[in-house]
């Protein structure tokens, strides 16, 4: 009796001990989703940069604790870029958004050595196993633009400094030369290559000579708000691309063309933590929400706005296509048919475009 009594104390006791908080087992608490971001210029108050790390925001807002980010600034694209990718993925980051053209390859390159992390080219149009790609059409929104620029320029001249004759740079500029030309057939756009994505002092006198050479209203595809402040400065107009630039530019801004990153970066982070995650290439515009055109500046009459706003929902609703052509065959400024009237450009064909439309003045030069 007293044996049994005895054991039935001991097991009490253990039971007691190993069920109490003081010696039960911690369960270990999931540890966030690392996730980098890598950033081709210095993150300033907006362009290019600006909106990823919005994009990187809104994950955080959305995800909160069930992430965590970090990001690397002003990385230059080659060798130094994939030192950084490669870096993030040692430290444990399972997903690496990496927005910047030239960071495709050394992206790939990396992704083949971590298998288990997944990458995000953004950009960038080669995929692999655990690398997506995704870019916004860009091109619908300098449509819209030039119309506005078609509606507001008093000497039919807009200048367009442009980083690298790239297929997006060319989508860009050929889509805002139409866009203008549809409201005012006698527009012409003067192009200056920089070769530079980021080079402010350049993109300053990029426009500076633009507006030498009587154009009165710029847009550019580069990094900066330098060719804003240079339109502010000689009391010109100016499309801002990337972010909103009215703090910037308050007089000269006539519209925006924004592209908005945090519902997609949100979306594939969630993929990550559910394991639904694959690879794949998304193009969204502004029917996705990922491209949008607004934040019109104090001269443009309602009259320009409401018009510029209503084929934003043409664009929206697939009614409107800028590389389709509706009066008549649409040749390049060589000459050459590149839509035949009634055709559309296919989307492989509007990637792979290497041409520029009639009414740009410059060349395609590499």
């Amino acid at each position: 009796m007293y044996k049994n009594l005895a054991g039935r104390a001991v097991l009490a006791w253990v039971t007691a001990c190993f069920l109490s908080p003081a010696f039960s087992q911690p369960q270990a608490s999931k540890e966030p989703l690392k996730i980098g971001f890598v950033y081709v210029t210095p993150v300033t108050d907006a362009g290019w940069v600006r909106q990823h790390e919005e994009g990187r925001k809104a994950v955080d807002a959305a995800l909160g604790a069930k992430v965590k980010t970090t990001f690397v600034e002003n990385v230059a694209e080659g060798a130094d870029a994939e030192r950084v990718i490669r870096d993030l993925a040692q430290q444990g980051n399972k997903l690496i958004f990496t927005p910047s053209f030239g960071y495709m390859e050394p992206t790939l390159k990396v992704a083949r050595d971590f298998p288990d992390v997944k990458f995000e080219s953004i950009t960038g149009y080669k995929p692999a196993a655990n690398v997506a790609t995704a870019n916004a059409r860009y091109y619908e929104g300098r449509y819209l633009a030039g119309i506005a620029a078609g509606r507001m320029t008093k000497t039919n001249v807009a200048g367009y400094v442009a980083g690298f004759p790239i297929p997006e740079v060319l989508q860009g500029i050929n889509a805002f030369t139409l866009g203008m030309r549809s409201v005012n057939p006698n527009a012409k756009v003067v192009v200056v290559w920089l070769n530079e994505w980021f080079d402010p002092p350049k993109e300053r006198d990029a426009a500076m000579a633009l507006f030498n050479q009587n154009a009165d209203v710029v847009a550019f595809h580069t990094g900066s708000t330098a060719v804003m402040a240079a339109a502010q400065e000689r009391g010109k107009m100016a499309i801002a691309y990337h972010s909103d630039m009215r703090k910037i530019a308050p007089d000269a801004q006539i519209v925006a063309v924004t592209h908005q990153w945090g519902g997609y970066y949100t979306q594939r982070a969630k993929a990550v933590l559910d394991g639904s995650w694959k690879s794949g290439n998304l193009w969204g515009g502004v029917k996705e929400g990922m491209i949008r055109v607004g934040d019109f500046g104090t001269k443009v009459p309602k009259a320009v706005q409401q018009e510029v706003l209503a084929r934003q929902q043409d664009i929206a609703a697939g009614k409107l296509q800028p590389f389709r052509a509706v009066v008549g065959d649409v040749r390049d400024n060589e000459g050459h048919v590149v839509i035949a009237k009634g055709a559309q450009l296919s989307d492989e064909q509007i990637l792979k475009m290497n041409w520029l439309v009639d009414g740009v003045q410059g060349r395609v030069t590499r």
